[in-house]
C-alpha cells in the first residue's frame, strides 16, 4: 500500500461508545472511505510497562495507540508519555518519524524529526478547538478541526471528530505528523471525559 494518508482532506473520528472507550480513531479521506483504524497497544512503545494499569482516567496517563490498515497491517504507532510534554510517532519497526513536545500547555507544541531538528509547530486556540500546523519557516502547513457534536455527546462519549485540511504539498515527516496532530491533541487534550 502506497501512502495511506495522501489525501489532502481527511477525517479522524473516534467510534460513539461510552467514556472509558479510550483512544480508539477512524481515519476516513474526505469521502469517507476508512484509511486506518487505531486502537489501544499494551506492547508497543517506551512506557509500555504502566500502560493498561489505569486506562483511560485522564490526559495525564501514558497511552499508546497503533494504527492499521483497515486489513490489519500496521502503519504508526503514536505513544504518549506521562503526563503533556511528549509524544511521539513511531513506525511498526520502531523508528521515530518524528515527535511533538510541549512548549506551552494547551497552547503551542513543537515538532521535530527523527533526528530531533525542528521541523514545525502547533499553535492552539483558546477552546482547544482548532490546532494550525506550521513548517519550520511558520508557514501554515495544515489547519486541524474539532468538531463540536453537542453537549450529552460531548460529556458523556469519547466520539470526538476532526478535519485535518492539508495544504500540499507538505515533505515528510511533516505531513505524516500534521496527519497525526487530530490523535495527538486529543490523546493530551480531550480524552479526560468521565464524570467521576
Amino acid at each position: 500500500m502506497g501512502d495511506p494518508f495522501s489525501s489532502s482532506t481527511l477525517r479522524v473520528e473516534q467510534p460513539r461508545r461510552g467514556p472509558f472507550a479510550k483512544s480508539r480513531y477512524k481515519v476516513l479521506d474526505g469521502d469517507g472511505a476508512v484509511l486506518a483504524i487505531a486502537a489501544p497497544t499494551d506492547d508497543q512503545g517506551s512506557n509500555a510497562v504502566m500502560r493498561g494499569v489505569f486506562p483511560g482516567k485522564s490526559n495525564l496517563d501514558a497511552r499508546a495507540v497503533l494504527l492499521t490498515t483497515p486489513d490489519g497491517d500496521p502503519l504508526l504507532i503514536v505513544d504518549k508519555l506521562s503526563g503533556r510534554e511528549y509524544t511521539e510517532v513511531l513506525r511498526p519497526d520502531g523508528e521515530r518519524v518524528g515527535s511533538y513536545v510541549t512548549e506551552r500547555v494547551g497552547r503551542r507544541y513543537v515538532i521535530y524529526d527523527d533526528d530531533g531538528t525542528l521541523i514545525g509547530a502547533i499553535d492552539v486556540d483558546v477552546p482547544r478547538n482548532n490546532f494550525e500546523v506550521k513548517d519550520g519557516d511558520g508557514a501554515k502547513v495544515a489547519h486541524v478541526r474539532k468538531k463540536w457534536a453537542g453537549l450529552a455527546t460531548h460529556l458523556l462519549t469519547t466520539a470526538d471528530k476532526y478535519s485535518v485540511e492539508i495544504a500540499d504539498p507538505v515533505g515528510e515527516p511533516l505531513r505524516t505528523m500534521a496527519v497525526m496532530t487530530a490523535i495527538v491533541m486529543d490523546m493530551n487534550l480531550h480524552e479526560a471525559k468521565e464524570i467521576t
